[in-house]
């Protein structure tokens, strides 16, 4: 007898636009909703190995809505620090391998969120995303991601709140900016990838907007959102203008990332960075706009990533995409468990 694959949530591209649609529709439910019994006797472990909060909230809160209960655990704090390397000696800081917890793990829970930030240090290695593929591998339940690098619950929050803004699930033909913004550290990438990939798979016109070549995400991501536009419709585009980029833009979404050639070598990059605070989300470059909507995923940097006058104008959905993690997550954590 052959078993049914687990089905694991670790970025939207594994899911077809069919299921994103129908966790789309569930999660509007749930927000109308409140509470249900779609998790009534199920757990799920939160592994945190960075820190959270609205993602840490929501969860719990969302499990406890639908019935279930949340375990939380933080490795190299309150659980033991995990390796992750197989035919690594194990005479270090890590007291257990990945292999016997997310086994253990599947024993006691139904499903296993991670959060599990890159190390900065090399991309190459980063890019493999260790730790969130390292459990999915292990574990005989499914799996969430909570953010590795990309984003996927970030995602459909964010669609959610478009969708309701705009009145209509169809976000075909909406111009769709992801503007670079400036921060003073190099941050994960994972925002930028998930939105250029819900944002073309949603059929939207997309302008990646970015100081330099340098800041051009990784060719994989660009890689599925040149196949979303070819599956989806819409377009992608890259811009160094921001004037051009945000004009007639019906969209607008900010995130802070570091440039990749410099990944590990942050202070050569720093001096370039510096040079584009110009970026900044402002009420000139939203004026240009088609009374556009502005969003960020938090936290956000006031001033530094968005003027004051962006963050408390009408147009701005921030605070309805934050509160829509909540419901995308018990959509997601319900259709799992189905």
């Amino acid at each position: 007898m052959t078993s049914t694959p687990i089905r694991h949530f670790l970025n939207t591209q594994d899911w077809s636009r069919a299921e994103l649609d129908a966790v789309l529709a569930d999660a509007a439910r749930f927000k109308r909703e409140k509470l249900g019994d779609a998790l009534k006797g199920k757990a799920i472990a939160l592994v945190f190995f960075n820190p959270s909060m609205r993602t840490r909230t929501s969860f719990e809160l969302g499990a406890f809505q639908l019935g279930g209960h949340a375990v939380v655990l933080q490795p190299g704090k309150d659980a033991w620090p995990i390796e992750f390397d197989l035919g690594t000696v194990m005479d270090g800081e890590s007291e257990e391998h990945i292999a016997e917890v997310a086994r253990v793990l599947s024993r006691y829970v139904d499903m296993i969120g991670v959060r599990a930030f890159p190390k900065f240090v090399d991309w190459t290695r980063d890019r493999e995303d260790i730790v969130l593929r390292s459990f999915a591998k292990y574990a005989t339940v499914p799996v969430i991601n909570m953010e590795t690098i990309t984003h996927p619950c970030q995602e459909l929050a964010h669609a959610l709140a478009l969708q309701e803004r705009f009145g209509t699930t169809d976000l075909r033909g909406r111009k769709y900016v992801l503007t670079w913004t400036y921060h003073p550290k190099a941050l994960n990438t994972a925002v930028a990838n998930s939105a250029l990939t819900i944002a073309t798979r949603m059929g939207m016109d997309v302008t990646l907007l970015c100081p330099t070549p340098d800041y051009i995400l990784d060719e994989r991501y660009m890689d599925w959102a040149r196949a979303n536009v070819a599956e989806s419709g819409g377009s992608l585009a890259i811009s160094h203008d921001p004037d051009a980029a945000y004009a007639g833009a019906d969209v607008v979404y900010a995130k802070s990332w570091g440039a990749l050639p410099y990944f590990g070598r942050w202070e050569e990059e720093k001096p370039i960075r510096d040079r584009y605070r110009h970026f900044i989300v402002d009420e000139r470059k939203m004026a240009l706009t088609n009374d556009g909507v502005f969003s960020h995923c938090l936290p956000l940097r006031r001033n530094v990533k968005a003027t004051d006058a962006v963050m408390d104008s009408p147009n701005c959905i921030a605070v309805e995409e934050a509160e829509n993690r909540l419901h995308v997550q018990k959509a997601v954590m319900a259709a799992l468990m189905r």
